[in-house]
């Protein structure tokens, strides 16, 4: 695990180098030609996050993150990916990011043919050839992270996502990093609790960055959210989705997390783990062997 005093600067000189080997491999000609073939639904992706009158949830795909290692050793992102839109999610995001994340381009588009939600792709974007790689991969979004990038690099990837059709959910931990997402003109912020240099988790920065998110832009908060308390105490301060992931991949039962989260009838909810008598909600009781089995495996 790695946990040195600047993960994310690591991660984006990889992320380089990953580039460049691919753009060998095949030309940004021979991939935008891949990538016109496809049809992101970047407004689906924006209206899916800010849809009011419910809680909505990213529910996120990955093997392994840095601060907890793997999260599940038998991964199956499209199964997963099945059980997330089950319970209810607005949108999954999932990571490709290869070295650190044991991600890929792969998974994102297995995810994109076995589901038929908004799909982020979660990764450290630092040229334009993501962003077609990501149009081409099934992608409806993706992630750019303002601590990653220079202003200009920020605006001008930004810029080209949505002209791809692709949404830009712009990401930042800090007031200063959030003026900069304002001045680069994000209609989709999110709010990472985690620092992505420490990776120290702080929830309280959503609070505080809560106010200065301009009114029309979707705030989103991510990273160390775990109950509907948590989820209902950042709505009333603003934000309108919430991103979670390991929280969901580490539950044997992933569609029931999120049906518990997003459910607005509190006071009927009861614990699945006290449950005897065999019952479940409908959106777990018609799953496909497959996914049972999925489940099964991850709590061995």
């Amino acid at each position: 695990m790695t946990t040195g005093p600047d993960l994310l600067g690591t991660i984006v000189a990889a992320t380089q180098r990953i580039v460049e080997v691919r753009r060998q491999r095949e030309s940004a000609a021979a991939l935008q030609a891949r990538a016109a073939k496809a049809s992101p639904r970047g407004a689906a992706f924006e209206g899916a996050l800010g849809m009011a009158g419910r809680v909505n949830v990213i529910a996120e795909c990955k093997r392994r993150s840095p601060s907890k290692g793997v999260l599940a050793a038998d991964y199956d992102a499209p199964s997963i990916a099945k059980l997330y839109e089950r319970g209810g999610a607005a949108a999954i995001s999932v990571l490709t990011e290869p070295t650190f994340f044991d991600g890929a381009l792969e998974h994102l588009t297995a995810v994109r043919r076995a589901v038929g939600l908004p799909l982020l792709r979660k990764d450290f974007i630092v040229d334009q050839y993501q962003l077609f790689e990501a149009r081409a991969a099934g992608a409806d979004a993706i992630l750019l992270i303002v601590a990653a990038l220079e202003q200009g690099d920020l605006v001008q990837l930004q810029n080209r996502a949505w002209d791809l059709g692709l949404a830009a959910l712009v990401e930042v931990h800090d007031e200063g990093e959030l003026t900069r997402a304002v001045d680069s003109g994000a209609r989709l912020i999110g709010v990472n609790n985690r620092n992505l240099r420490t990776l120290q988790v702080d929830i309280d920065g959503s609070y505080r960055l809560a106010g200065k998110i301009p009114t029309g832009v979707v705030g989103v908060s991510e990273s160390g959210l775990s109950t509907r308390a948590d989820l209902e105490r950042l709505a009333a301060s603003g934000y309108r989705a919430f991103l979670i992931g390991e929280r969901f991949m580490t539950d044997r039962d992933p569609a029931g997390a999120i049906d518990d989260l997003i459910r607005s009838d509190r006071s009927d909810r009861s614990s699945r783990s006290d449950r005897s008598d065999g019952s479940d909600r409908s959106v777990r009781s018609d799953r496909s062997d497959g996914a049972t089995a999925l489940s099964e495996r991850r709590t061995k």
